[in-house]
C-alpha cells in the first residue's frame, strides 16, 4: 500500500483525530441501553407466565368443574385475560406504574395518566433494574406486568363458577381490575427506582406500601391475597350452587385439572423469577425456591390427607403445590432454600386446612377453593416472609428485625384484605344493578352454563 504523506505524518494525524472524537464516544457511552440477557429471561418469563393463564390456569379450573360448564370457564378464563390486556395498555399501566417524582396526594396509593394509551412508551424507552445501571426496555416491563394484570382477575372465575352470568362477569373483572388490582399492586410495586434522587427537602415517591417496607417479591398482596379475598365475598354474594353441601359435585376430569396445574407450576418460574427483572443468581434462588416450596407443600398435603381422610390424593396433591407456589411468591427472592422448603410446608397444612374444615364450617361456595388457596395461602406466604427473609435464618432481605418486618407485613395483609373485599362487593352490587341479578337462572344452573349461556358442549 502506498501513502500519500510520509507515517511520521500520519500518525499525529490520526491521534488528534481519536482525541477529537473521544468526547463523542464519552457521551454515546454514557447513554443507557439495555441489556440483551436480562430483556430475553424478561420476554420468556413474560412468555411463560401466559402460558400460567393460557391454557394453565383454564386448564387447572376446567377440570374441576361439572363437565356441563367446562366450557363456561375456559370462556370466562379466555375472556377475562383478553378485557384486562386490552384495559392495561389503555390505561391499567399509567395507573399502577406512573405519577409524579414526588410525594404527596394521591401518589402512594394511584398513579396517574401520564402514560395513557402507552403513549409515552417507545421502543427506545427504558427501565433501570433493581441493580443499579441495569436496564431494560420498558415495553419489556410493560407485558410482564400486563400478565400478572391478567391472570389476578382470572383466579376469582374458580370462586364463582357454574353459576354467574357470563357479562356479569365481565363487567364485574373489569371493575375490580380498576379499582382493587390497580391500586394495590401500585401501593406494593410503585416508586421511583434505584436511580431516581428526590430534589433538595422532598421526598422520593413511593406506593403507600412500598414505603411502609413491605416485602412482596412477586405478588402475595397484589395477586393471591387480592383475588383469595375477591373470590370469597364474591361466593357470599352469589350464594351456594344447587345441591352444595347435599349432593357431590365432584370434578368431572382431573386429568385435565393435573395437566393444568403442571402447567402453572411450569409457568410459576417466569413469574417469581422473572419478578427480579434481571437474570442473576437472585433470579436463580427464586427460581430453585419455586421447586422446593411446591414440593414441600405436595407433600405435606399428601402426608396431611393420608392421615386425616385415609388417602393421598391426585388432586390434593395438585392442590398443595399450587398452595406452595403461592406462599412462596412474596419471598421467592427474598427466602433460602431451606426457608422455602417450611414455607411451603407450611402452607401446605394450612391451605389443606382451609379447604377441608374451614369452608364447610362457614358453609360458603366457593367452587374451587379460590380463597383456600389464594387467599390462605397467600396470607401464610406473605406473613412468613418476614421470617425467612431475615438474613440470619438465611435469607436475602435486609434486616433481621423479624417481629418489626411481621408488623409491616401485617399491615399489608390487612389493608389488601379490607380493600379488596370493600372493592369486591360494590363492583358485585353494581352489576347486579346493570343485569337485573347477576346469577343465572336456576334452569340454566341445571342445563348447565355450556349451553345455556354459550349454546355449545364440550363433550359430544
Amino acid at each position: 500500500m502506498k501513502f500519500n504523506k510520509p507515517i511520521s505524518l500520519l500518525v499525529p494525524a490520526a491521534l488528534a483525530s481519536l482525541a477529537l472524537a473521544l468526547p463523542a464516544l464519552a457521551q454515546d457511552a454514557a447513554v443507557p441501553v439495555p441489556e440483551k440477557g436480562d430483556t430475553t429471561w424478561m420476554l420468556i418469563s413474560t412468555i411463560l407466565v401466559i402460558a400460567m393463564t393460557l391454557p394453565g390456569l383454564a386448564l387447572f379450573y376446567g377440570g374441576l368443574v361439572r363437565a356441563k360448564n367446562m366450557l363456561s370457564v375456559l370462556m370466562q378464563v379466555l375472556s377475562g385475560f383478553a378485557l384486562i390486556s386490552i384495559l392495561w395498555v389503555v390505561y391499567g399501566y399509567s395507573l399502577a406504574f406512573a405519577g409524579p417524582t414526588t410525594s404527596g396526594g394521591l401518589v402512594a396509593f394511584i398513579g396517574d395518566f401520564s402514560k395513557l394509551f402507552l403513549a409515552p412508551v417507545k421502543p427506545d424507552s427504558l427501565v433501570e433494574s433493581f441493580t443499579k445501571g441495569v436496564f431494560i426496555p420498558e415495553l419489556t416491563f410493560v407485558i410482564f406486568q400486563l400478565t400478572f394484570a391478567a391472570i389476578t382477575p382470572a383466579l376469582i372465575v374458580g370462586a364463582i363458577a357454574e353459576r354467574m352470568k357470563f357479562g356479569a362477569v365481565m363487567l364485574f373483572l373489569a371493575l375490580w381490575f380498576t379499582f382493587s388490582y390497580l391500586p394495590i399492586a401500585h401501593m406494593v410495586w410503585w416508586w421511583q427506582g434505584p436511580s431516581f434522587v428526590a430534589p433538595e427537602g422532598q421526598t422520593a415517591a413511593a406506593g403507600f406500601l412500598f414505603g411502609l417496607g413491605a416485602l412482596d417479591f412477586a405478588g402475595g398482596t397484589v395477586v393471591h391475597i387480592n383475588a383469595g379475598v375477591a373470590g370469597l365475598i364474591a361466593a357470599i354474594v352469589l350464594g351456594p350452587r344447587r345441591g352444595f353441601l347435599k349432593e357431590p359435585i365432584p370434578p368431572h376430569n382431573l386429568v385435565l385439572t393435573f395437566i393444568g396445574a403442571c402447567l402453572l407450576w411450569v409457568g410459576w418460574f417466569g413469574f417469581n423469577a422473572g419478578s427480579n427483572l434481571e437474570a442473576n443468581g437472585i433470579t436463580a434462588q427464586a427460581l430453585l425456591n419455586t421447586i422446593t416450596a411446591p414440593s414441600a407443600a405436595a407433600l405435606a398435603w399428601a402426608i396431611a390427607e393420608k392421615f386425616t381422610r385415609g388417602h393421598a390424593s391426585l388432586l390434593g396433591a395438585a392442590s398443595g403445590a399450587v398452595a406452595g407456589l403461592v406462599a412462596i411468591t412474596p419471598a421467592a427472592g427474598l427466602a433460602g432454600t431451606m426457608g422455602a422448603i417450611f414455607l411451603g410446608a407450611v402452607a401446605g397444612f394450612v391451605c389443606l386446612w382451609a379447604v377441608v374444615t374451614l369452608k364447610p364450617m362457614f358453609k360458603y361456595d366457593d367452587a374451587l377453593d379460590v380463597f383456600g388457596v389464594h387467599g390462605v395461602g397467600g396470607i401464610v406466604g406473605a406473613l412468613g416472609t418476614a421470617i425467612v427473609a431475615a438474613p440470619s435464618l438465611g435469607g436475602y432481605g435486609l434486616n433481621n428485625d423479624i417481629l418489626g418486618q411481621l408488623l409491616i407485613q401485617a399491615q399489608a395483609v390487612g389493608i389488601a384484605v379490607v380493600w379488596s373485599a370493600v372493592v369486591t362487593f360494590l363492583a358485585l352490587m353494581i352489576c347486579k344493578a346493570v343485569f337485573g341479578g347477576i346469577r343465572v337462572s336456576e334452569s340454566a344452573e341445571s342445563d348447565g352454563l355450556d349451553i345455556s349461556s354459550h349454546g355449545e358442549h364440550a363433550y359430544n
